[in-house]
């Protein structure tokens, strides 16, 4: 396999997650050295947040569709997409990668692995953010500027 072809294939936040949620699911399971988060509580947020994750990719996914634009990060956009979900966060498919991971971080009371999460949202944006974001910028200039003011990158 070529390196373009295993950055097409393998180079994505979703490899990138199952990735971290494998890491985390191994560390709970092999190597938790008897901590946990504690009672239901860890448990409840934890399904508010990967059922939340997964509400905002759906509705993120049905605006993008909507708009017939790529959901490929390495790909170049058809359209600037600032509707729906995109009015409240610029990267909402991120922003519930984050949300998914960090709740089942809490789920599996894999204590040890919370540090996966801002490493996470690091590797998110160097790897996927910045790039898509020049890339918009160089292709919709003055509409992506003014999105940038009006729309938080996250939250």
């Amino acid at each position: 396999m070529t390196i373009a072809a295993r950055r097409y294939f393998c180079d994505l936040p979703p490899v990138w997650l199952v990735a971290a949620l494998l890491f985390a699911w191994g560390q709970a399971r092999y190597f938790s050295l008897g901590l946990s988060f504690g009672p239901v509580w860890a448990d409840l947020l934890g399904g508010l947040l990967v059922g939340g994750g997964g509400v905002l990719v759906m509705l993120a996914i049905m605006e993008m569709r909507r708009h017939r634009t790529t959901l490929h990060p390495h790909h170049d956009a058809a359209h600037l997409v600032q509707s729906g979900i995109f009015r409240r966060s610029r990267n909402p498919i991120y922003l519930a990668d984050l949300m998914i991971l960090t709740g089942f971080i809490l789920f599996w009371d894999a204590v040890l692995s919370l540090p996966l999460v801002p490493l996470f949202l690091w590797m998110l944006e160097r790897r996927f953010v910045i790039p898509e974001e020049n890339r918009l910028r160089r292709q919709f200039r003055m509409d992506f500027a003014k999105y940038c003011e009006k729309t938080r990158r996250w939250l």
